[in-house]
């Protein structure tokens, strides 16, 4: 039997950004080529949008960051809610060419330059993926033993490092991007900017946070090696579907600041209402079922929006 992952970062990740919160970026969308019809997944943007709408009615400032892939999708979920679309922002999609990728490069460090000068306190991912483990990045891990070096480098070819990749072990660094970058070059722009990652299946970023076969073990099939994500976050939230970490934290974060009224607007309906949009206007599709439906990881709406009832009503609401 397991125990859970990342215990007390939630508790963290919301007190530090209650307290110290400016400004925040949050990055999400993740791409499912093989949905019918290829398009960004339902888990993410809407966790994403309930925790900046949040943010911005507690004052503190906020914009969400995804890809040319699941723009649209974005967009027509932050229709779906009334967040402002200004407020969106899109990145450029790199390349296989160098020069696209020095462009790409640019493009990053003229946003984090931009970003610091507005004060940016906090970057959050939310169900974002990111590149799997090297050799080198295991040895950065802290772990209480030793580093499984030798079962890594059985299980994990040349190939398949430093890859993006599905939970089914395929490479999708053509529709992944480069966003995760951010996570690591924000350090080198701004120090003081703390990190936050949400997700759900190991390959997103923030897992790096969890040691490589701490994951490993906890997946199944022969692609589990492959899974983990190796991008680090301040605090990694782990949840059973992305966007219900997105909306506890938003949950903690309006109970700190002792605002709860600020969650009052987004109660089932809403939600529904966000991602039906997202999958009829987008479009969207469920990530497991790979269908454009207006469903969350193979959960139907009324199982899916279960948790969330239950924070809403632990909190009066």
């Amino acid at each position: 039997m397991f125990g859970p992952l990342c215990s007390g970062h939630l508790a963290q990740a919301a007190a530090h950004l209650a307290e110290y919160g400016r400004r925040v970026v949050i990055v999400t969308g993740f791409f499912i080529p093989a949905g019918d019809p290829p398009s960004a997944e339902t888990d993410g943007p809407p966790g994403a949008l309930l925790l900046a709408q949040t943010l911005l009615a507690l004052g503190i400032d906020c914009r969400i960051l995804t890809d040319p892939f699941c723009f649209g999708a974005v967009v027509a979920a932050a229709k779906g809610c009334g967040f402002p679309t200004e407020r969106l922002v899109q990145s450029p999609q790199p390349c296989a060419a160098g020069a696209a990728n020095n462009a790409a490069a640019s493009w990053r460090s003229e946003f984090l330059r931009n970003e610091a000068r507005e004060s940016l306190s906090h970057l959050v991912a939310i169900e974002r993926v990111g590149p799997s483990h090297t050799a080198e990045s295991l040895s950065r891990q802290r772990r209480t033993g030793e580093i499984p070096l030798q079962r890594f480098i059985d299980r994990v070819p040349p190939e398949h490092r430093d890859c993006c990749h599905n939970m089914r072990g395929e490479n999708i660094d053509q529709f992944a991007g480069d966003l995760h970058r951010l996570f690591e070059e924000i350090s080198e722009v701004q120090p003081g900017v703390k990190t936050i990652g949400i997700g759900d299946g190991a390959n997103e970023i923030g897992m790096g946070a969890v040691p490589w076969e701490d994951l490993e073990r906890r997946l199944s099939g022969e692609q589990s090696a492959r899974v983990p994500c190796r991008i680090a976050a301040d605090w990694n939230i782990v949840a059973g579907t992305s966007n219900w970490g997105g909306y506890a934290l938003a949950a903690a974060v309006a109970l700190l600041r002792g605002q709860v009224s600020a969650l009052a607007p987004f109660d089932s309906r809403q939600q529904q209402a966000v991602i039906e949009a997202m999958v009829a206007h987008g479009p969207a599709v469920d990530g497991v079922t790979k269908r454009r439906e207006p469903s969350v990881d193979g959960l139907p709406f009324l199982t899916y929006i279960q948790p969330w009832e239950a924070i809403r009503a632990k909190l009066g609401l």
